[in-house]
């Protein structure tokens, strides 16, 4: 198989999605791989590694999408990128379509099968593919968090973990999965007053036995959510549906109640966000005010660090990448159910039934999409 991967283009994206490491593994079990010129360079990756490692360098992304059998990307292709799918080609990338109606009818429009990493799932119930950036999200999210809480980009002017007589700022985490843990721990380590929301108390079981009195866990109502925001210094949403449409669980109302210049930080808002509020930003421009309050919501968070989310990113996805070259999206499909839930579009049909519901369409069963 023919795989290509061309340069990121969505604004301050410095992912690349494969590591000069991956094309080696690629190359060595007999394919052929074409890398855009300079697709690397964000995470620091030279044309001349991927070239040590067997892989040809094509200039424009044209030349990638027109030669490839499968395009492996970071972020979702951007509508520039859309056009140059076509019937039958394999695309292999996050693709978040629940809130994106636009690209997902341009993926159907343009015929090609789409496996999406945020749907891919495991034998333990996990998400692999998400699960890396989720972890990187998590950790960045205080420290951009405590970022915006300063005085000069607009914030209470709190510091994270207080000093001697001032107590530290008070961080409520909504949502205790991937993202919600790591983000936890990283604002209890530098010292903020923390409490993670969920609503299963077999997660809750696990995070008061695994960590114990590092941060305070609670079992997450209207009501709770309520009060806690209400005495938030900073609110980070890290809650997933995997493939739907996050659920709004702050409303515009509520930032009427909180404490001016407190911070929102919106990990969940590749699937739409889950404070009524929330609108995607970019590392340019991260960050906007409504009502008093500062919200963080860049759309790509694991793009600032670039190389160490690539690195986590390329570990996670060449196991299913390889497969799918080495035996065809179908076969590779068939033998393993859990590479099959990353279907979402085949040949203009939607195969994801959590983006059918979120956008109002009709679903193809993925075991149907394997007969076509």
């Amino acid at each position: 198989m023919k795989i290509g991967c061309p340069t990121e283009i969505k604004p301050q994206e410095f992912r690349v999605g494969m590591t000069p490491d991956a094309a080696r593994e690629a190359v060595s079990h007999g394919h052929e791989v074409v890398i855009q010129k300079s697709a690397g360079m964000g995470a620091g990756f030279t044309d001349e590694d991927y070239v040590s490692a067997g892989a040809a360098i094509l200039d424009t992304a044209e030349e990638i999408f027109a030669t490839a059998d499968m395009i492996v990307k970071v972020k979702e292709p951007q509508a520039v990128e859309r056009k140059m799918l076509r019937e039958g080609q394999l695309l292999f990338t996050y693709l978040h379509l629940a809130p994106d109606p636009e690209q997902t009818h341009d993926l159907l429009e343009s015929g090609c099968t789409a496996i999406a990493y945020e749907t891919v799932t495991d034998d333990r119930g996990g998400l692999p593919l998400l699960a890396p950036m989720s972890e990187v999200a998590g950790r960045l999210a205080p420290q951009v968090g405590a970022w915006t809480l300063q005085k000069a980009n607009g914030g209470r002017g709190v510091l994270m973990g207080g000093v001697p007589g001032v107590a530290p700022a008070k961080v409520v985490v909504i949502g205790g999965g991937v993202v919600g843990t790591h983000a936890a721990k990283v604002a209890a380590g530098m010292g903020a007053d923390v409490t993670i929301l969920d609503r299963s108390l077999t997660r809750l079981k696990y995070l008061d036995d695994v960590f114990g009195r590092t941060f305070k866990n609670q079992y997450s109502t209207a009501g709770a959510t309520a009060e806690l925001v209400r005495e938030a210094d900073m609110v980070i949403g890290a809650v997933l549906i995997p493939g739907a449409a996050a659920p709004k669980l702050v409303s515009r109302a509520q930032l009427s109640e909180m404490k001016p210049g407190a911070v929102l930080v919106d990990v969940a808002i590749d699937q739409g966000g889950c404070f009524e509020t929330s609108k995607a930003t970019t590392h340019a421009e991260p960050i906007y005010e409504v009502d008093g309050i500062m919200h963080y919501c860049v759309a790509n968070m694991p793009g600032a660090v670039a190389r160490t989310s690539t690195q986590a990113l390329g570990n996670a996805t060449l196991p299913f990448m390889l497969n799918l070259a080495n035996k065809g999206w179908r076969k590779a499909c068939e033998d393993d159910p859990h590479l099959l839930n990353g279907l979402n579009v085949h040949a203009g049909q939607l195969t994801y039934y959590a983006v059918g519901e979120a956008l109002g369409m009709d679903v193809l069963s993925p075991k149907l999409a394997l007969k076509q």
